[in-house]
């Protein structure tokens, strides 16, 4: 037992170095070596207060600034990248947490919404082609149809005969906006903003609110934007100058690809595109600047290939961007576009996460070597229930089956039109999930049934033990003494990892992430939601857990050393990733080959979006799940450490740093 302490604490030692020297570097790297001051705090407003970053280079005199306004699910640290690449060149950056968003108090709801939508870019629909529709159904669902619905459009789009309205589709940009420019080191003439996704809406409606203003936006960079023609608002009153629009070659949104199958030439060659251009269809290009900077005319399409949400972080589209405030805002850029560290950041970031999860294995080991924890390791159960190779197999291609394609029709249903209580499940995304691990806990209860039986039967039943939910010495009853230490153990090596969150934010100003809210200390809102949301994602993680990690033996499973835990991982991984990874082949072979994404191919561009693009985030988080679920339950002999480990890291990352009504 001394060994193992002294191993497991020499361990988690090195870990936790580890995460904060990545972190102090990170923090170097986004000071650009201590010429930007990085200040957070709030900006009250009449709905409540927005939480904001500022980045100021330290010798700034009437410097330019630029707003930036992050996508749906995401929050102000997802734009990072442009911060630091726009403040190590000289200018004031202010990113925020918009409505519903980061730590910021006013909602989403905030946004406002009306029971109407339009299925094509706004100003191309009509009442007698279908595509202005009355919509009904929860609140979540009418809000999330007027994504692309701006407050300066005309009253037909943003009001309707029931008293609501869009109120501020800038989610607080606009107040932002004004405060940036009142700031005493900012020259408020040359000013200009970015967004991204749901933050090119924003920015839309910040450039709008204060078009023919003093302090008018100079230039807009939207990253993934969607286009709209005059005849949405008062063209007369509103212009917009000198916009860059960055393009993902592979976005899943259908909206910011014109709701074609594609981004391609036929795209590029519509009158839609040659109005934002200012140029015929015929002479529409990407990768080319039309118009004037002098006069704001200036226009230009970058095609990036890459997808939706790796946009922002996108090399080349940034470098344009940077050229494009330069340009647009009258600033020389001090360092080539070309020369970005903030990726370098990201990386950090990313390693910094990886471990503080990793240091949750020795923190583990350490509180096992207390007898009253010490209590929960038991054998695993007898090999008896090992599974022969072909059951395994085909159990495996069930799970896979059943998981992935139920995931793009349970996870839209629950974003939008599950019926929650929305003052208690106020997680939008995380009613997607709720949503799916509903029906596969279903699915589960049912088909451990059903397995029961037939082990009854043949004779090879052992209880709960085999389960992975009872224990030696009772094997047909549910453990709940071991439960009750498991709880209390999770808990301490929750409040660990909370701990390093908290001294990363208190220090460095950084969460645990990667490009995407990951791991981020609460608001009491988003505390409370954790403890809504905790109970589904526990039974589900429960649940799948023993039927993959215990009821799915193998001959692996009780195979000691390395050699033993990759043959069991693997397996696992693949029952717990696979379906989705089936979904993520599904959807983009067709659109890498030209078809279209595919679940906007095969199921309807309902069912494409924001569940589709979450994928290349879902699939490794899984995977890290995975290698804490095959870890702790071959080291306790049974699946409660593990799976209310990653249900409750699961339900933080949903809680924490998603987007909230």
């Amino acid at each position: 037992m001394k060994k193992t302490r002294k191993t497991a604490g020499i361990l988690l030692a090195v870990l936790l170095a580890a995460v904060f020297c990545c972190m102090a570097i990170a923090d170097r790297i986004q000071t650009a070596g201590g010429t930007v001051e990085i200040t957070q705090g709030v900006i009250d407003t009449n709905v409540g207060d927005i939480t904001y970053k500022l980045y100021k280079p330290k010798d700034a005199v009437k410097a330019p600034g630029v707003l930036l306004l992050h996508g749906y699910q995401n929050d102000k640290e997802t734009c990072a990248a442009y911060a630091i690449e726009l403040a190590r060149r000289g200018v004031v950056v202010l990113s925020i947490d918009e409505y519903g968003h980061g730590s910021s108090e006013p909602g989403l709801i905030n946004r406002g919404y009306v029971n109407q939508r339009v299925k094509v870019n706004f100003g191309l629909d009509s009442k007698e082609n279908g595509t202005f529709v009355s919509v009904g159904g929860a609140t979540r669902y009418r809000l999330m149809m007027n994504f692309s619905n701006l407050s300066f459009f005309d009253e037909r789009y943003t009001k309707d005969d029931q008293g609501n309205e869009i109120t501020d589709s800038s989610c607080g940009g606009i107040a932002a906006y004004a405060w940036l420019a009142s700031l005493p080191f900012v020259d408020n003439s040359r000013l200009g903003l970015s967004g991204h996704s749901m933050g090119t809406w924003s920015s839309w409606s910040v450039a709008a609110a204060y078009s023919g203003t003093e302090i008018e936006p100079k230039a807009t960079v939207l990253q993934c934007g969607e286009l709209f023609t005059k005849d949405a608002y008062d063209s007369s009153k509103i212009h917009f100058n000198n916009v860059l629009l960055l393009q993902a070659k592979w976005d899943e949104f259908s909206y910011f690809r014109d709701y074609e199958k594609n981004v391609d030439d036929k795209l590029l060659h519509t009158p839609l595109r040659a109005e934002f251009l200012g140029t015929s269809v015929n002479d529409a290009a990407w990768n080319t600047t039309f118009g004037s900077f002098a006069e704001g005319t200036a226009r230009r399409m970058e095609l990036l290939y890459t997808n939706h949400r790796l946009t922002t972080h996108h090399a080349h589209g940034l470098a344009v961007a940077l050229d494009w405030f330069a340009d647009a805002l009258s600033y020389k850029n001090s360092v080539p576009a070309t020369n970005q560290i903030a990726m370098i950041k990201e990386w950090l970031v990313l390693l910094a996460m990886l471990c503080a999860v990793a240091a949750l294995l020795p923190a583990m080991e350490l509180l096992l070597t207390i007898p009253f924890f010490e209590a929960i390791v038991q054998p695993l159960p007898p090999k008896t229930g090992i599974k022969p190779k072909g059951a395994w197999w085909r159990g495996v291609l069930i799970t896979m089956l059943i998981a992935g394609f139920s995931y793009p029709f349970m996870t839209q249903l629950g974003h939008g039109l599950l019926p929650l209580p929305e003052g208690i499940f106020r997680m939008t995304v995380g009613n997607g999930f709720i949503s799916w691990y509903l029906l596969l806990i279903l699915v589960m209860l049912i088909t451990t049934l059903i397995g029961t039986r037939g082990a009854k039967k043949k004779g090879t039943y052992d209880g709960y033990y085999g389960m992975g939910l009872g224990t030696a010495e009772q094997p047909n009853r549910i453990g709940w003494k071991h439960l009750f230490r498991a709880c209390l153990l999770v808990l301490c090596l929750l409040a660990i990892l909370y701990i390093i969150v908290a001294l990363c934010g208190l220090f460095h100003g950084l969460d645990l992430r990667f490009i995407w809210p990951f791991f981020k200390t609460f608001t009491w809102a988003r505390f409370g939601q954790f403890f809504v949301y905790i109970p589904v994602f526990a039974l589900f993680f429960l649940l799948n857990n023993s039927k993959i990690m215990a009821s799915m033996r193998t001959e692996a499973t009780y195979q000691k050393g390395f050699k033993g835990f990759i043959g069991s991982w693997w397996r696992n991984a693949l029952m717990m990733v696979g379906g989705i990874l089936i979904i993520v082949l599904i959807e983009y072979i067709p659109f890498f080959l030209g078809i279209g994404p595919g679940a906007d191919v095969l199921f309807g561009s309902t069912f494409g979006g924001p569940f589709m693009s979450l994928m290349i985030l879902f699939v490794p988080q899984v995977i890290v799940f995975s290698v804490l679920c095959t870890y702790m339950y071959r080291r306790t002999g049974s699946v409660w450490v593990g799976a209310l480990t990653v249900a409750s890291l699961a339900a933080w990352i949903v809680t924490g740093g998603s987007s909230m009504l």
